[in-house]
């Protein structure tokens, strides 16, 4: 069901009324309504159209969806297009929300794709700053990009800590190579995509703040600052985050390749130790007469001479840090 709300003056006066009732309320120059419509048909979204005079090629992006966010300008209104994102801990992956706005002077209708952003915590914020809404429509988009943007911030912190957490695994003291490879591969698809939400609500947030839009008055400003200052700092953050991970990838190859230089360098000085006793043995095993042939003492000075250079080459080894 569509939900909707009327303001007045900055005060709440009608909650919940049928879409057909918004042209009633917007007959009167100090109301302010807002219309949200989650996974609407067509039918749905026209009639709305048709009620604000609604551009046809915003009411396409709205249907079609899947579009980068941006805020595109039509006469009479403006339209934004934006994302929410949740960061799912165990699989790694980003879980996204599409959500398109159009703001009129006087109305602002906001248009979901699905359930995955909810607007509870939209309506919180205008409550709580329920002293803003006089300021008018201005004051209703903020509350909605306040929200979206602290949950950009929020999963850029999630990932961040997932990324400490691959930090550790790396230099634990048990191999975890395969799960250090997955996991960051898996981190860095959902930076790439965060990037790819974040990045473009620079763009968004400063496109409002000009003047000529006539959307965000004196006394809004410094909120949309704050907006815009969260903005960059995700932004910033994740391109950190990016980077970071690449170098996850690079130290965990190199380890890799310490690890095996190690285990190369023990295996072939086990390999000589080795062969001391299998050339002796060899040596001894001649079809020839030699010192001790046939006799105890050739026995003996075999394996006196195994036991002598295979402890040495075993010392030699180990003072070298070989072993």
């Amino acid at each position: 069901m569509p939900r909707t709300r009327c303001y007045r003056d900055g005060a709440l006066t009608g909650e919940d009324f049928p879409i057909d009732e918004v042209s009633d309320h917007l007959k009167d120059p100090t109301a302010l309504v807002w219309v949200d419509l989650c996974a609407p048909d067509l039918e749905e979204l026209q009639l709305v159209a048709n009620e604000l005079g609604l551009h046809a090629l915003a009411v396409e992006d709205a249907a079609q969806g899947r579009q980068r966010p941006k805020l595109d300008r039509y006469s009479g209104h403006d339209f934004l297009s934006a994302y929410s994102v949740c960061l799912d801990v165990d699989s790694g992956q980003l879980v996204t929300g599409e959500i398109h706005a159009f703001i009129t002077p006087t109305a602002l209708i906001t248009v979901r794709r699905d359930d995955s952003f909810s607007l509870d915590a939209v309506l919180t914020r205008w409550d709580d700053q329920a002293e803003l809404t006089k300021f008018g429509v201005g004051a209703l988009l903020h509350g909605l990009l306040d929200v979206l943007v602290d949950g950009h911030f929020d999963a850029v912190e999630s990932l961040d800590d997932q990324i400490e957490q691959l930090e550790d695994l790396l230099f634990d003291d048990r191999p975890h190579d395969r799960s250090v490879q997955r996991r960051s591969f898996e981190l860095r698809k959902s930076l790439v995509q965060l990037r790819r939400v974040v990045l473009p609500m620079r763009e968004v947030v400063n496109t409002l703040m000009r003047r000529d839009t006539g959307l965000v008055s004196d006394e809004l400003l410094p909120y949309y600052q704050d907006v815009y200052d969260h903005v960059l700092r995700a932004t910033e953050w994740t391109e950190s985050l990016r980077d970071l991970v690449n170098t996850i990838l690079e130290t965990n190859l190199t380890i890799q390749g310490n690890r095996l230089n190690i285990i190369t360098k023990k295996v072939t000085s086990w390999a000589a130790i080795i062969a001391v006793p299998t050339a002796i043995t060899g040596f001894y095993g001649q079809n020839l007469p030699y010192p001790g042939f046939g006799h105890q003492s050739g026995f003996l000075a075999s394996t006196f001479l195994i036991a002598i250079l295979s402890g040495a080459l075993y010392l030699t080894f180990k003072r070298k840090d070989w072993l």
